[in-house]
């Protein structure tokens, strides 16, 4: 699981049928960076790419959540969609302590 800023929503034209009705999210993911100058939350969009993750929780703009990739994500569902990434947990606090 990676954890990531929620910084917009999408909205499909054409949709699987399996998944009509769906909210799909664009995350930024965090970074080591993010954690080591104690930016969480989001202190601005990451380096790396954004991604789309479908949204089964009802995350929003701004929040804090952890998504899962890869064939994972497409485990909840009895006949396997086409997606990504999937929204897993949202999260209210992160603590990060680091061993020196």
């Amino acid at each position: 699981m990676r954890l990531g800023s929620v910084i917009g929503r999408v909205t499909l034209s054409v949709v699987v049928p399996e998944l009509q009705g769906a909210r799909w999210l664009v995350v930024s993911p965090f970074t080591r960076e993010h954690f080591q100058q104690g930016a969480v939350p989001l202190a601005g969009v990451s380096k790396d790419p954004s991604l789309v993750v479908y949204d089964n929780l009802g995350g929003g703009l701004g929040d804090t959540i952890g998504f899962v990739e890869g064939r994972e994500a497409a485990q909840p569902f009895e006949k396997a969609p086409p997606i990504d990434a999937i929204n897993a947990a949202l999260v209210d606090t992160i603590f990060y302590n680091p061993k020196k």
